[in-house]
């Protein structure tokens, strides 16, 4: 499992002409990819990671200060660039695989009390974010 990490001001998704996720003051927005074998530990480091790292503004978490997370899965975050000139997505997990892993991280993160907004499995969704730094970071479980 992997996550592109990144501190925001503002960030939300669009399927279709409708907001279904969206969070308007400063916190983190998730990208979330899934690979073959990946189950319940990687869930959990991804969510301690998420939640815990200091990235805020004077080194709070978003748990410290209570912040909102944006959840998007990006299967492309395991794209294959090395060969050619068309990407391998043959280390993503199936969608079927990948959906109940991002579902538990999300549900990871409100269990530990915060406030997650999520984009549409599967969707051709529209993302609009407002970096803050800008501070992008990769974690990988």
């Amino acid at each position: 499992m992997r996550a592109v990490i990144q501190r925001v001001t503002q960030a939300r998704v669009t399927v279709a002409g409708e907001v279904v996720g969206a969070i308007d003051r400063p916190g983190l927005f998730a990208l979330v990819g899934v690979t073959h074998g990946d189950g319940p530990d990687e869930v959990d480091r991804i969510v301690r990671k998420i939640a815990e790292l200091r990235i805020l503004r004077e080194e709070h978490s978003v748990l410290d200060e209570g912040a909102p997370v944006l959840v998007v899965s990006q299967f492309t975050l395991y794209g294959d660039t090395r060969k050619g000139r068309r990407p391998s997505w043959s280390h993503a997990a199936p969608g079927d695989e990948a959906e109940p892993l991002v579902d538990a991280v999300v549900a990871g993160l409100r269990g530990r009390g915060l406030e997650v907004a999520t984009g549409r499995f599967g969707a051709n969704m529209q993302v609009e974010s407002v970096g803050d730094g800008p501070f992008t970071v990769l974690v990988d479980a």
